[in-house]
Formats: C-alpha cells, sequence, structure tokens
C-alpha cells in the first residue's frame, strides 16, 4: 500500500515578490498534491497533502528549481494532521508575529517585457509601467509585508478585467504579480511645464524625448525619484543644468540605451558589462574613451564617467530616440534628499527643469542609484542604494536585535535580526536639516517595516556627530536599551571583515580622511591589528597640522603649505614652485603661524589629506566643490605603469610612524625639474603601494598574522588598490576587500552592529 502524507513547509528567505507562490502552485500541481500556500510576514506557508515518494520530489525540487530571483535561506518542514484537501490553492496572505520575510530589491524590466513594449499588436506597446513577476518595482512601492498590492501604492489601481485575467492564470508570468497593470486601469504618465500646467499629447515620453533634444532641462520621475535630464552630447544643456543645481564639478551619471552605444564614448571590460546589464543596474564608473564623444562638462577632471542602462519601460521610450547618453542625475538641490513626490518635485526643481515627466504612481521609499567601481577585477560599492535595498547581508552567526547609527556623511544605518543585517539606502550627509529628518524617517520606517525592537544602539565615538547624539537621545528615551559607542576605523575594518566571514585577527588598513581617534586627533592612515571584539594601532602616518581644521578639507592648498613646512621647515618660503607662487605670501605666512601656535590646526594621520596635500603642490587642485575632488583629479592624471619611487620612512617604535616627509621631498625636487605631474603623480602612487607593503611585511614579522583587510574610502583609487592588492599577494598575504558594502563610510555601520554584538557578548 502506497503511503501518504501531510506537511507544512515553512520557507524563509527573498521570497516575496520573485513569483514564489505561483511556482510553488505549478510544482504541486505537476505532483498532483492538494493544499494550499500562502505568504506570511515571515516568509511563505505550505500545506501540502499526498503520496510520500511524490511529496518528497516536491520538497526537493522547491530550492532546486525555485524562480532564479529567489533566495532561499530556511526551508523547515514538519508533519501535521490531514485536512483533506480538495485542490491546490493560493491562500490570502496573513500576518504573524515574526516579521521575518524579506523585501525584494527593485529589479530592472526583464526582456520580455521590452520586447512586449515595442510590439504594436500588444496590448501594451508603448505603456511605461510594463512589468511581471521577474522584473518591476518592489521595495520603492512596498508599505508593509506580506507582499501584497493592498500593502503598495499600487492600492489604489483596481485592475481591469484583462489584467485580473492575467493576474489569476497560474500559466501566466503574471500570475500574482503585484504591479501588474496597463493602460485601462494602471498608473499615467503626464508632461507638465514648470508651471504645473499639463502638455497637452497623447505620446508623453515622445513629446519629452524631442524637448530634450532641443536642449531642455527634463526632471523625470523613476522608480526611487526624479531625475534631471538633458542630451549628454548637447555641452550648453549639461552646462546649464550644472549652473542651476549649483553643481559646478561633481560629475553626472549617464544612461545610454545599449552597451554598443556606451562603447562610443567609454572602454568596457567584460565585468564591467557584466555589472551594467545585471539585474540591479547600477552606475558604474568606467574609462573614458578619447576622445571623449560626449559633453567634456559631463565628468570634467575625472578620467572616468558613471554609466548606466536603462532600468525602466519609460527610459528605454526616452532613449530609443537616437540619444548617444542622456544625463540622469539625481533630482534634488544640492546636498538635499532625492526629490520623491510629484507636489515637492515642482516645489523644488521649479527653477531647475523646464519641464516634468510625472506619474501617478507614488514612491513609498526613495532610492537613490546605486554606484560601483570595478578594482581588481570586482565591483566595489561607492554608493549601495536602488537594486539592491533592502536585501539582506548575511552575517557568520545569530546578532542581537541592533541599530547601529553609521557616521554624518554619506550616511547609511543598519538594523540587524538574527544573522541578516539590513542597511538602509544612501542617506547622505545628515548635517543637513532635511538629510537629518529622512535619517529618522529611515530608521522608523525599517524598524517597522522588519519588526525591530533594537536591544542594542551603536554609533561612532566622535563626541560631535549628529549620530551620536541621536543615539544618545535614543537609548535615553529607550531604557534598557545597551548604547555602545564604535571606533570609527575599528568599524571600517569590522564591515570589511564581516562581508567576508572573518572572526580571526587580521591587519586591517583603514585608510580615508577624517575618522575620531583613540588619543582625540584625527585619524585616517590607519594600521590596525584587529578582531571583531578588539583593535590596537600597529602603524599610521605621521601626525601633521590641519590648519583651518574642516576648512583644509575644502581647501586642499592648506595642506599643501601644513606638509611643505613639515618637509622643510623655514625653508619653505626659499622654495621656487608654482604652487607657492600662486598663493599669497601673507595667507602662507599666516597659516604657517597658526601651525606654530597650534591655532585651530588639529593634527590629522590622514591618508586622504596626503592626497590632498600631494594634488595641491603639483597644481591639480587647490579647492574642492565635492568630496574627494582632490584625490580623483590626482589618480586621473597619474601615469599607473610608472615604476618609480619617492623616498619613504618610519620609526621602530611599538605603534610605527610613518614619516611623508621625504616623499614631499621628492614631489617637490621633481617640481624643480619640471618632471611631468603625470610621472610625479604615478611616483606617488606606486611609494604608497611599496610603503604599504613593506610595512605590512613588518607587521607580519611582530604578529604572524598573514590576512589583510583593505577598507576605508581611499580604496576607492583603482590604482592604489589594484597595485597594493598585487603586492600583497606577491609577498605571501591573503587580501580581503569589500564587495557587498561600500569601502567608505556607507558600509561603517555594518562594521558598528558587528563589533557591538562582540563587545555586548563580553558584558
Amino acid at each position: 500500500m502506497e503511503t501518504f502524507l501531510s506537511k507544512k513547509l515553512t520557507i524563509k528567505g527573498m521570497i516575496q515578490g520573485v513569483g514564489f507562490r505561483p511556482f510553488i502552485f505549478n510544482l504541486a500541481h505537476q505532483f498532483l498534491l492538494k493544499g494550499n500556500v500562502s505568504n506570511t510576514s515571515s516568509g511563505v506557508l505550505i500545506s501540502v497533502e499526498g503520496r510520500a515518494k511524490d511529496i518528497e520530489s516536491f520538497c526537493n525540487l522547491i530550492p532546486d528549481k525555485a524562480p532564479p530571483l529567489a533566495v532561499i535561506t530556511d526551508i523547515s518542514i514538519q508533519n501535521i494532521p490531514f485536512k483533506k484537501f480538495k485542490d491546490f490553492s493560493i491562500l490570502v496572505s496573513s500576518t504573524d508575529n515574526d516579521k521575518t520575510g524579506m523585501i525584494l530589491p527593485d529589479i530592472s524590466v526583464c526582456d520580455k517585457c521590452v520586447s512586449e513594449m515595442f510590439d504594436p499588436l500588444n496590448r501594451r506597446f508603448q505603456y511605461p509601467f510594463i512589468n511581471c513577476t521577474k522584473c518591476g518595482p518592489r521595495y520603492s512601492i512596498i508599505e508593509d509585508l506580506p507582499y501584497d498590492r493592498d500593502k503598495t501604492s499600487m492600492k489604489q489601481f483596481e485592475m481591469c478585467e484583462a489584467c485580473l485575467l492575467e493576474y489569476t492564470d497560474c500559466k501566466n508570468r503574471r500570475f500574482h504579480a503585484q504591479p501588474n497593470a496597463c493602460e485601462e486601469c494602471g498608473p499615467e504618465l503626464l508632461l507638465c511645464d514648470r508651471d504645473e500646467n499639463i502638455i497637452k499629447t497623447k505620446n508623453p515620453a515622445g513629446k519629452a524625448a524631442a524637448l530634450l533634444k532641443q536642449g531642455y532641462i527634463i526632471a523625470i520621475k523613476g522608480i526611487g525619484g526624479f531625475h534631471l535630464s538633458v542630451d549628454a552630447e548637447n555641452d550648453h544643456a549639461v552646462k546649464l543644468l550644472r549652473e542651476r543645481k549649483m553643481r559646478p564639478e561633481k560629475p553626472f551619471a549617464v544612461m545610454s540605451f545599449s552597451i554598443k552605444d556606451i562603447k562610443e564614448y567609454a572602454l568596457i571590460e567584460k565585468k564591467e558589462e557584466k555589472s551594467l546589464c545585471s539585474l540591479e543596474r547600477p552606475v558604474v564608473l568606467l574609462q573614458k574613451k578619447i576622445p571623449f564623444l560626449l559633453s567634456k562638462a559631463i565628468a570634467p577632471g575625472n578620467s572616468f564617467i558613471g554609466v548606466m542602462l536603462p532600468y525602466t519601460p519609460l527610459h528605454y521610450f526616452l532613449l530609443q530616440e537616437k540619444f548617444s547618453a542622456l544625463v540622469m542625475t539625481s533630482g534634488n538641490i544640492s546636498n538635499e534628499p532625492i526629490t520623491a513626490k510629484n507636489k515637492e518635485a515642482f516645489e523644488k526643481l521649479h527653477n531647475i527643469a523646464d519641464y516634468f515627466l510625472i506619474t501617478n504612481r507614488e514612491i513609498v521609499h526613495p532610492l537613490d542609484d546605486s554606484v560601483v567601481k570595478h578594482i581588481s577585477g570586482a565591483p566595489l560599492f561607492i554608493r549601495r542604494s536602488r537594486g539592491y535595498v533592502p536585501a539582506p547581508l548575511f552575517l557568520k552567526k545569530n546578532i542581537p536585535q541592533i541599530l547601529a547609527c553609521g557616521g554624518d556623511l554619506k550616511s547609511v544605518i543598519c538594523l540587524t535580526k538574527n544573522n541578516n543585517a539590513f542597511l538602509s539606502r544612501y542617506i547622505g550627509n545628515i548635517e543637513n536639516p532635511e538629510v537629518f529628518t529622512l535619517y529618522h524617517e529611515t530608521i522608523k520606517h525599517m524598524q517597522t517595516l522588519f519588526n525591530i525592537e533594537p536591544e542594542i544602539i551603536a554609533h561612532d565615538f566622535h563626541p560631535g556627530y549628529l549620530s551620536t547624539g541621536f543615539a544618545k537621545k535614543y537609548a535615553k528615551e529607550n531604557p534598557g536599551i545597551l548604547r555602545i559607542p564604535v571606533w570609527h576605523h575599528h568599524a571600517h575594518v569590522a564591515a570589511c571583515m564581516a562581508e567576508n566571514m572573518i572572526e580571526d585577527p587580521v591587519i586591517g588598513f583603514a585608510m580615508d580622511g577624517t575618522g575620531y581617534g583613540v588619543d582625540g586627533q584625527i585619524w585616517g592612515g590607519e594600521v590596525l591589528i584587529a578582531e571583531t571584539d578588539r583593535f590596537q594601532r600597529g602603524a599610521h602616518l605621521k601626525y601633521i597640522p590641519m590648519p583651518g581644521a574642516a576648512a583644509a578639507v575644502k581647501e586642499p592648498w592648506r595642506m599643501g603649505i601644513s606638509y611643505l613646512y613639515h618637509a622643510f621647515g623655514e625653508d619653505i618660503y626659499d622654495l621656487d614652485i608654482p604652487f607657492l607662487q600662486k598663493i599669497e605670501e601673507k595667507k602662507i605666512k599666516t597659516l604657517i603661524q597658526m601651525i606654530s601656535a597650534k591655532i585651530n590646526s588639529p593634527l590629522t594621520s590622514g591618508m586622504g589629506r596626503l592626497f590632498d596635500a600631494v594634488a595641491a603642490i603639483t597644481g591639480i587642485r587647490n579647492n574642492i566643490t565635492y568630496t574627494g575632488q582632490a584625490a580623483m583629479e590626482l589618480e586621473a592624471v597619474s601615469d599607473g605603469h610608472n615604476k618609480q619611487l619617492y623616498k619613504y620612512g618610519w620609526d621602530n617604535n611599538e605603534i610605527i610612524s610613518i614619516d611623508m616627509g621625504p616623499l614631499i621631498r621628492g614631489v617637490v625636487s621633481d617640481i624643480k625639474k619640471r618632471v611631468d605631474t603625470s610621472v610625479i603623480g604615478g611616483k606617488f602612487h606606486n611609494t604608497l603601494i611599496r610603503m604599504l607593503a613593506d610595512l605590512c611585511v613588518t607587521m607580519k614579522k611582530r604578529t604572524g598574522l598573514n590576512r589583510v583587510v583593505l577598507s576605508g574610502g581611499v580604496f576607492l583609487n583603482k590604482i592604489l588598490s589594484t597595485g597594493l592588492t598585487n603586492a600583497l599577494k606577491d609577498n605571501g598575504f591573503e587580501v580581503f576587500t569589500h564587495h557587498l558594502t561600500p569601502a567608505g563610510d556607507g558600509g561603517l555601520a555594518l562594521g558598528q552592529a558587528v563589533v557591538a554584538a562582540a563587545l555586548a557578548r563580553q558584558k
């Protein structure tokens, strides 16, 4: 006699919004099983009855044949009493107390939907909101779990008969696709002027494309918010956008219809092409092709250009009008959050955009575009947002529920639950009041969405950070919560360790511009001997005064003077180099007096400040208009193949201090000899590579450690990162870098969370 069983399967992971219930429905019918499937706020629940061998096959095939977008993290199976189901059905979703369900990020429109929207015979021909279970908006429209239409911003659009038929047809790829819609029942596209007057046209996208061709600036509402767009070949339009947006030099991202179009103005390696074509569709930094086809005002002074492919139907409609590329930069006023609501867009972008291409579908969670740069053959995040958020990072072990507050610049927060770390969208600089409001809202939304009530709140040690103040206030208002401060550079190294599932001690390079140090000084050129719960300083760049404090960050010439004074002392006045000749002698004397008297000149070991100094001394950049500009432009002009070196040295103390004076003297010597800046830049990079590799060998002799972690924003420099990684591997080291979170402060919150969890275990 055959054995019949009744089983309950509880499946967890990223399985809502990927066609998982339709997949289970069809798989159950394949084996003639009876029962039901439903979404819950913690995952998917399946009840199934049938022959034992069929249920076994059914269970085995779930992980093997699941939809491509599904990520299954756990399957539990248990026997249950027979309920004598008559068929297999999809039930209405339910809510439970365990909100551990994972929400899928927004997904670029799939090839089948693209084909349909360009097919004149298809009922969705030219419909700019086409989607199916394999593509379309997810996180940006969801309000709560479980993922169903009535918990999204699509709830106001009641499906027409044709769409409902697709939605309920188990053989249709729109079976239970929550954003399913068409022109009869779905969201609408409108073209307006800046005074909110609707432009009467049957084809808003086509009319918008024509206006772009004429040189107008258009604010375009996408999945995550508004873009400001112009024709990337129109130099006047690009410069006008810069002028109106008050963004004088920071690079713009562009979007092209195809890889073929991109190859006309940029060089693409195979792995970069893979990132461009991925479902996430990030902005990928590519080497410019010379001569450069697009407007030079798009990325002035930069050898890279940020490029992406279309990821919404609307993008395809605009770009099919024979544009080489369209500028697609965030629709915001500089330093403010991306604009996502129609009313807000008309108010804030009124003086920037000439026209507005809007929709009546609300964006629940605004998202900037993600940005990646390929280094050593692997993508490295500069910004992790649309396409990736809110997918969790999986940790090596379960940790308590923690809220990690991140830093004040390039802010990202992190919430943890079990072995999941949920990093927020890119928030920005919370010193801006509107961004700080967004910071509060993001924390509140994510806590509600994932039902996380933090037991621990982690934050940076910096006493003046707004995020530190927030954490202190939060802990005070929530008695019983454990507040744990984490050192900035320890958090950097710990984040990279967490990504790579490392718990054993490492040699950790934490290289950035600014971070509060244990001794109260400004750190940033650090070699740490680190574990998750502790660290000690192994080496650092020798402290140099930072005259003017925060002003020195925006005015690299100040660090140029400081490093020259360190290297030459009073002989600085006798140096006959263009850099000093272009600065008033009075300014130089005032700055040196500040340094000598230790007035508003905090000490820094920041590697970022060294890059600033060399960029200034070589005549590349005295003042910046965006973060990291001087270092980027120094990298851009440097000959990465240069093998020459400047001198460098360090003491033999317990904590090694690295003196950059010999390097600065070498740079000045080359300037006097009129050596080309590209050669000086190449020698500078190559010296850092050799110096850090040699330092690692010294650290290995002292500690016996062979694993090296590279973290901090400086490692976004391709010449330095690639060269150092290769040099370390040549010396037998295992090298670990960021690949799931940004190397800069965008990954800080993850490090804070895992350090806080480790410290809490000790307590």
